[in-house]
């Protein structure tokens, strides 16, 4: 999965998906699922960036090639973040999901409305009416040994 910079994703849908799939390819990695996944807030900025496009890519790649790969996109501004897993085999559905978007002429939806965190309700003044407890001398009182 790959977190790719909206800017890049809604200038040019398809130099944004050449990102994943000419750096599998660039590692003789053979694709076989590669999609748009969702567009979402992010939980904290990346390089400055408050949402970002999750592209899903299901390959296949030799072990020794995955570091080279990984610091591609690590050096890829366009690139937020990145994460590699393995997994036994590609769903059907998940084959269908990335041919339906292969197989039209595949536009990004509109953004959804932003989702950012709501203000919190007004919060009541604490009075520190609970500091005024009466403590015994001795429970205040620390002995150390001495």
């Amino acid at each position: 999965m790959v977190l790719l910079d909206n800017d890049v994703v809604r200038a040019d849908w398809k130099k944004a998906k050449s990102i994943v799939t000419d750096t599998i390819t660039k590692y003789d990695g053979t694709i076989h699922s590669c999609r748009r996944w969702d567009e979402k807030r992010l939980a904290y900025p990346i390089n400055r960036k408050n949402r970002a496009t999750y592209y899903l890519a299901y390959f296949e790649m030799a072990g020794d090639k995955i570091p080279g790969f990984r610091r591609d996109f690590e050096l890829n501004e366009r690139v937020l973040r990145s994460l590699i897993v393995c997994v036994d085999e590609v769903s059907e559905d998940e084959k269908k999901l990335a041919a339906e978007e292969d197989g039209t002429e595949y536009t990004v939806p509109e953004p959804p409305e932003d989702d950012a965190l709501e203000a919190p309700d007004e919060v009541e003044e604490d009075d520190d009416d609970d500091l005024d407890m009466d403590v015994p001398a001795e429970a205040g009182a620390m002995d150390n040994g001495r």
